[in-house]
């Protein structure tokens, strides 16, 4: 494409030629000043016009700023519904959970009303129900957070209190030490080496060589060794106290400073010491001072295993008195 360009006053004429790229080029650029030229006027136009109220334009430019405000407000509610029922099924849930902890907390032994609760309770027919505002919707999440906050709490008291209360009940002596009739009660009878009346101080299991001994609780081993009266004895601490002695072993299976579990075996059953036959002499001593080992026993549900015979069974038992220290 040729242009000659004629400059009448000066009496030139100039040709420029221009290729099928540089037209297009040309166009190009022509298309684009023109587009930013209409797009500025519109604006332009616009801006002015609502600004100074312009009949026409302030019109248009008034309805399509409703139009975009009503659609961003059906946005806007349709994410609040939702949120509010979000919300509604959350402060469901929390009433289920406080209804949980209530019954966890009997289980912990602690009373509702040891915690304090929001006053007041939430429920009712539905009269005049409204749709929720952001402020409104805020305060209620607000709320969501302090009583999700207390459950929690409330949770970590619980779950330390249940975890007390399991480690107390693994340290107390519930856990028959062999399996089988009692032979000798604790209490006062006619000592079977001296045939004098004398204070039997524990329980006597009458089992053959070598039958397991079982810790009857958790705790430390605080003795191990061979005693005159005892023989094979060893002694765990379970805190608080709280001693457990186990005499007349065969073998002995732990050591001064060992760690027990509940139901361990700790030795075998033997004839060692102060003693007529194989047996367990078993001992539970509280601040040093002799307790019935039946009654704990029984606290734990362990008197199946642990029923007293209505007699001793000869043949199978220790002897002990105050003054002495036999078993």
């Amino acid at each position: 494409m040729h242009l000659i360009i004629t400059d009448a006053r000066l009496a030139r004429s100039r040709a420029i030629h221009l290729s099928g790229t540089r037209l297009l080029l040309a166009g190009l650029a022509l298309s684009l000043g023109l587009m930013l030229v209409a797009a500025g006027l519109y604006h332009w136009v616009f801006l002015k016009g609502a600004r100074e109220g312009w009949p026409i334009v302030g019109s248009l430019v008034r309805l399509v700023v409703k139009d975009e405000f009503a659609e961003r407000d059906r946005f806007m509610r349709a994410n609040l519904d939702a949120m509010a029922r979000r919300v509604g099924e959350m402060q469901a849930r929390m009433v289920q959970l406080e209804s949980l902890g209530d019954r966890v907390m009997g289980l912990a032994g602690m009373a509702p009303s040891d915690i304090p609760k929001e006053p007041g309770g939430r429920g009712g027919a539905l009269v005049g129900a409204h749709d929720m505002t952001m402020e409104e919707l805020q305060r209620t999440l607000d709320d969501l957070e302090r009583l999700s906050s207390q459950r929690v709490d409330l949770m970590t008291v619980l779950e330390s209190r249940l975890f007390d209360q399991h480690i107390r009940k693994k340290m107390i002596p519930t856990h028959a030490p062999v399996s089988g009739v009692v032979g000798s009660n604790y209490g006062w009878r006619v000592d079977p080496i001296t045939g004098q009346s004398a204070l039997h101080t524990g329980l006597d299991f009458p089992s053959p060589v070598g039958t397991p001994i079982l810790a009857a609780a958790g705790g430390v081993v605080v003795t191990q060794e061979f005693h005159p009266a005892y023989g094979n004895m060893i002694e765990v601490d379970h805190g608080n106290q709280l001693v457990t002695r186990y005499a007349h072993a065969s073998r002995t299976l732990v050591k001064q400073g060992d760690i027990v579990r509940r139901g361990q075996k700790i030795a075998e059953v033997g004839n060692t010491g102060r003693s007529t036959g194989s047996h367990l002499h078993f001992e539970v001593l509280v601040q040093g001072v002799f307790q019935d080992p039946q009654k704990f026993l029984s606290a734990g549900g362990a008197a199946t295993g642990a029923q007293l015979a209505l007699a001793p069974v000869p043949g199978a038992a220790g002897a002990a008195s105050s003054p002495a220290p036999g078993r």
